[in-house]
C-alpha cells in the first residue's frame, strides 16, 4: 500500500481534495482559499468604454434598519460591491475589501449590498470581525448598477463615471487599485 501511495500521491491528494469537496463543511473553505489564489487585480474600463451613472435614485436599508438613499454619493468616489454570505468568490474576496474600506472609508463611500436577511449578514460580519458598511437591498437599482452576477464590483468617479466593473472574486487592495483611487482623489 505505501508504494502504491508513493507511486501515486499526486491522485490520492487530488481524490481527497474531491471528497473534501463533497461535504459541505470543508466544500466552502477550500473553495474560498481556491478563490483568493486565483484572485487578480481588477481592470480599469478604458476611457472610451465607460458608462456615466446619472441615475442615483436608489434606497437600500442599513443593518440598523435605517433608510439610506445613494443619492447622497452624487459627486463623491463610489465603491459598490454586491455579495453573499454563502458565495465563495464573494467570501474570497472580503479581505481585501475590508483592507480596502479600512485604507479609504473616509473618503470613498463604500456599499456592500446583500439581500440576504439581516441576522444572517450581522452573524457572518461578527464572525470575521468585518466592519463593512453592509445595506439590504429593498428596490430596484438604477439600470447601470444592475446585475445578476455575484460578486460584482462597481468604481465610480465624482464625476459619475464607471471607472471599473468586476464580475467573480478580485484583488481589491491591490497597488493598481489604490492608485486608481489615489488617483480619483486629486480630480
Amino acid at each position: 500500500m505505501k508504494k502504491f501511495i508513493k507511486k501515486n500521491w499526486s491522485n490520492v491528494i487530488f481524490l481527497v481534495l474531491i471528497i473534501l469537496l463533497v461535504f459541505p463543511q470543508t466544500r466552502m473553505p477550500i473553495q474560498v482559499g481556491l478563490q483568493r489564489l486565483i484572485s487578480f487585480s481588477p481592470s480599469e474600463i478604458k476611457v472610451d468604454d465607460r458608462e456615466h451613472l446619472t441615475d442615483y435614485k436608489w434606497n437600500l436599508t442599513s443593518l440598523d434598519a435605517e433608510r439610506i438613499d445613494f443619492s447622497q454619493s452624487k459627486g463623491k468616489i463610489v465603491l459598490i460591491n454586491y455579495w453573499a454570505t454563502w458565495c465563495p468568490p464573494c467570501v474570497a474576496e472580503m479581505p481585501d475589501l475590508q483592507e480596502l474600506y479600512t485604507t479609504y472609508s473616509d473618503q470613498v463611500d463604500f456599499y456592500f449590498i446583500s439581500s440576504e436577511e439581516k441576522e444572517k449578514l450581522e452573524n457572518f460580519l461578527t464572525k470575521k470581525n468585518y466592519s463593512l458598511p453592509v445595506y439590504i437591498q429593498t428596490e430596484k437599482s438604477p439600470d447601470l448598477l444592475e446585475t445578476t452576477s455575484l460578486p460584482t464590483t462597481f468604481l465610480i468617479s465624482k464625476a459619475g463615471e464607471i471607472i471599473m466593473r468586476k464580475t467573480g472574486a478580485a484583488n481589491w487592495n491591490s497597488d493598481s487599485v489604490h492608485e486608481i483611487i489615489d488617483k480619483l482623489l486629486k480630480e
